[in-house]
C-alpha cells in the first residue's frame, strides 16, 4: 500500500498490514532476528558460501538487510508498494549495502527475474496479500535453482474457522492464512520436496527469545506518539473514515491474538527438485509426436518411428511425454505399455497364437535369437499377419 495509492487495501480502510507498512520504524516479522538466523541455518547461508537470496513481499527490507550483513548473502527484495521500497533502498545505501542489495517493484505472481537464478527464495507474510497462493508459490519455484531452498513464513489457522469469518479476518489482517496442510500441499504440487516445518507460535515456542505473537499486534507494538503519526498518514489516504476503521481493526486483531488464538505462525522449508527429463530423450520421440499431432501414418508407421526409443525400464522414471502425458507417480502401480507388446513364447520358443482364428501353422522360431520383449522390429510383421487372417 503506497501513501499515494491505497493499492490492495480494502476500500473501507487500511488493513493491519497496511498500518505496519506506514510505520517509519524498521520492523521484523514475529520471531525477529532469531527467526532469520534459523532461516539462514536451514538454507546453509554463511560467509564461506555466498548465495543469492530473493525475498518476496519484503516490505521495508529489514530482514533482507539482516541476512546480507550477517551472512554475506546477495539480496533481492520484491514488493508491490513503491513507497516502502523507496525507504528500503535509501536505508540499504546508508548502510553501504547498495552493491549487495537491490529492490524491485512487482507482484508476487510475476517476478521480474529469469528462471532458476536464486539459491534461496523466501515468501514473507504479505506473499498472498495481492496474489493467489498457488501462483505466488509457482513463481518462487520458477526463480529458484534446482536443489535450491524455498522458505515460507506464513500464518496458519490453528483451529476450524467458518469461511465467512475467514474472509473477514483476512481482509482485516491484509494477508490470507491457510491451514498448514494446505500450505504443504501447495509446495508439493509445485515440485518442492523434503519439507521441514517449524512452529513459531507463542505457546509452542516459549524458549525462543524475542518471539511475541504470530502476527504483529498494532496495539502493543507502537507507542502513542508512533500511533498518532501512522494515523495521520492513514487520514491522508483514506480520510477520517479510514482512521475510524483502523482503530476498530486494531481492537479486533488484538482480541484475536490475545484471546481467541486461532492463528499460528510457521516456517516451512523445502528443496526445489531438479528437472528429470533429459533433452535427448525428448528429441528421440519428436517424430512420433509430429505423426500423432498430424493425424497421419499407419499403426505400423508409428511403431517404425519409435524404433530408437529406449527401453521402458530406462525411461520410466523420466516419464517421456510420448502423447503429452505427465511423468508417472512412483507410488502408483506400473501402467501397461502404450505400444503393442510381442507375443509370449512357449517353452519350445514358438510364439503363442493371439486368438483361435490364427493359421494352424505358426511361424517357426528363429534359431539365431531368442524371442523377447525387445523385438520391436517384428511388430509390423505381426500386424500384417493379423490383417491377413481377417
Amino acid at each position: 500500500m503506497s501513501i499515494d495509492s491505497p493499492g490492495i487495501a480494502p476500500a473501507s480502510g487500511p488493513s493491519i498490514l497496511d498500518l505496519l507498512r506506514l510505520s517509519p520504524r524498521e520492523l521484523l516479522p514475529p520471531g525477529g532476528e532469531e527467526l532469520y538466523r534459523e532461516v539462514a541455518l536451514l538454507a546453509g547461508l554463511g560467509p564461506e558460501r555466498p548465495v543469492e537470496v530473493i525475498d518476496v513481499a519484503c516490505g521495508d527490507g529489514a530482514q533482507l538487510a539482516f541476512l546480507v550483513e550477517e551472512f554475506g548473502a546477495q539480496g533481492a527484495g520484491v514488493d508491490t508498494d513503491p513507497a516502502v521500497l523507496s525507504r528500503a533502498d535509501a536505508r540499504s545505501r546508508t548502510r553501504g549495502l547498495g552493491d549487495r542489495l537491490q529492490f524491485q517493484e512487482a507482484p508476487p505472481h510475476a517476478l521480474p527475474y529469469r528462471d532458476e537464478v536464486f539459491d534461496v527464495a523466501i515468501g514473507e507474510l504479505g506473499l498472498t496479500a495481492s496474489a493467489d497462493p498457488e501462483r505466488a508459490i509457482a513463481e518462487l519455484v520458477r526463480v529458484t535453482r534446482p536443489g535450491g531452498t524455498l522458505v515460507l513464513l506464513q500464518l496458519v489457522w490453528t483451529s476450524p474457522v467458518p469461511e465467512d469469518r475467514r474472509r473477514r479476518l483476512a481482509e482485516i489482517l491484509g494477508v490470507r492464512p491457510r491451514m498448514l496442510a494446505r500450505w504443504r500441499r501447495l509446495l508439493e504440487d509445485a515440485g518442492v520436496t523434503d519439507l521441514h516445518v517449524a512452529d513459531w507460535s507463542t505457546d509452542r515456542a516459549a524458549l525462543r527469545p524475542g518471539l511475541g505473537k504470530p502476527f504483529p499486534d498494532f496495539a502493543e507494538l507502537f507507542s502513542w506518539r508512533e500511533k498518532l503519526a501512522i494515523l495521520r498518514r492513514v487520514r491522508r489516504v483514506w480520510g477520517w473514515s479510514g482512521v475510524r476503521s483502523a482503530l476498530e481493526r486494531e481492537s479486533t486483531v488484538h482480541r484475536l491474538l490475545t484471546k481467541e488464538r486461532v492463528l499460528g505462525f510457521v516456517l516451512i522449508k523445502g528443496v526445489r527438485t531438479a528437472a528429470v527429463t533429459e533433452v535427448t530423450e525428448v528429441t528421440e520421440v519428436t517424430e512420433v509426436t509430429e505423426l500423432t499431432e498430424a493425424g497421419s501414418g499407419t499403426f505400423a508407421e508409428l511403431h517404425s518411428a519409435t524404433m530408437d526409443v529406449p527401453a521402458p525400464d530406462q525411461v520410466a522414471a523420466e516419464g517421456l511425454p510420448l502423447f503429452g502425458g505427465e511423468a508417472a507417480d512412483p507410488s502408483e502401480p506400473e501402467r501397461p505399455a502404450t505400444r503393442p507388446a510381442t507375443r509370449p513364447a512357449t517353452r519350445s520358443g514358438t510364439p503363442e497364437p493371439h486368438a483361435p482364428t490364427r493359421r494352424p501353422q505358426p511361424q517357426a522360431p528363429r534359431p539365431d535369437r531368442k524371442p523377447g520383449p525387445d523385438q520391436v522390429q517384428d511388430l509390423p510383421l505381426f500386424t500384417e499377419e493379423r490383417e491377413a487372417t481377417r
